[in-house]
């Protein structure tokens, strides 16, 4: 079984108001790509992949004129993909909803949300908790509520095995709208602590499913990750590791080996994703790990193999040069996956 998770840039931009495909020249949301290219790309990527499920970030927006699963099923059809049906949880109002495409005649898939407890509600709802250590609960809210469902696996050995997925894109910790070093930092910190919160509730969601003996996948985009930035000496570990339970119990801990930073200097560091920096001319690419993929205890004893395709760092993407250019146009992300002998 193959499980995979892709941020892909805008891909809401890729569909009219009425959620028609739009694959012509004008630009899509990629800064020089076109929606035709971009479309055009996506379809090489996701075949490739050849995931039996496939968790989308920033799939395209679902509203009154719009739905998320037509659209991500007009868009399976057009490329022929056998990941050919969708699932959506909570909607957003952001225009990046999370949601999954999946091949039904391997995997049945369905939105399974928990109605949570006061410690951890339901990812719709909010959570009380004290942000700034000043004795008053601050309410915290998901802008992108994480997607949870049960797969069910259909075909083989592992037919009837049951597992949870959940899907997450994490607040960003970015000081969007500083406009000076003081609220540049005012604004970092406090993004952190709301990341970091939204870290504390998924973590106690995972111990409630662990307390329940369920198989667990938790995947996604991050927005973090061990030595990422400056300010987790300030918190003392970054969000991610939270949400695995890097130091405690091993039983009570999620793995992903790039979750990790390398020992030794000269040891290269993972991406799984690469942005465009424009300013100063001529610009530079800056790389990042923020997208994985974790696993419950009990997984990890099915030979996970994890493989983020990068263009560049993975042989099998940069020597098919159809798929490495893909990679490039499709989005700012890369896909990342694992696979299981379940």
């Amino acid at each position: 079984m193959r499980i995979a998770c892709y941020n892909v840039e805008w891909f809401t931009a890729l569909f009219d108001r009425r959620g028609r495909i739009l694959e012509d020249d004008a630009e899509s949301g990629r800064y020089g790509v076109t929606r035709g290219a971009q479309l055009g790309a996506l379809g090489i990527v996701f075949t490739a992949l050849d995931a039996d499920c496939i968790v989308i970030v920033e799939a395209p927006d679902n509203n009154t004129r719009r739905k998320t699963v037509l659209m991500l099923e007009a868009f399976a059809a057009t490329c022929g993909l056998r990941q050919r049906r969708a699932v959506i949880g909570f909607a957003n109002d952001t225009q990046q909803e999370i949601a999954a495409l999946y091949d039904p005649e391997v995997l049945r898939l369905w939105h399974d949300p928990c109605e949570g407890s006061a410690t951890a509600p339901r990812f719709d709802r909010s959570l009380k908790i004290d942000l700034d250590v000043d004795d008053r609960l601050d309410t915290v809210r998901f802008s992108k509520p994480p997607l949870e469902v049960q797969l069910e696996a259909l075909t083989g050995p592992a037919a009837g095995r049951r597992l949870r997925l959940i899907g997450v894109h994490l607040k960003s910790k970015a000081p969007h709208g500083a406009n000076d070093p003081a609220s540049e930092v005012r604004l970092a910190i406090e993004n952190r602590r709301k990341q970091l919160a939204q870290c504390l509730w998924l973590r106690r969601r995972v111990d409630d499913v662990l307390d329940a003996g369920e198989s667990l996948i938790v995947l996604g985009d991050f927005n973090d990750g061990p030595g990422l930035d400056e300010y987790e000496a300030l918190f003392g570990r970054s969000g991610l590791e939270i949400v695995l339970g890097t130091g405690g119990p091993p039983a009570r801990q999620l793995h992903d080996p790039h979750a990790r930073l390398p020992r030794g200097k000269t040891t290269a560091l993972p991406a799984s994703a690469r942005f465009f920096i424009p300013e100063p001319p001529p610009g530079r690419f800056l790389s990042a790990m923020l997208d994985y993929i974790a696993l419950s205890p009990d997984l990890c004893a099915h030979a996970p193999k994890w493989r983020i395709w990068h263009p560049f760092d993975d042989p099998g993407c940069y020597q098919v040069a159809d798929l490495r250019e893909a990679l490039l146009q499709a989005s700012d992300h890369f896909p990342v996956s694992v696979d299981l002998a379940l």
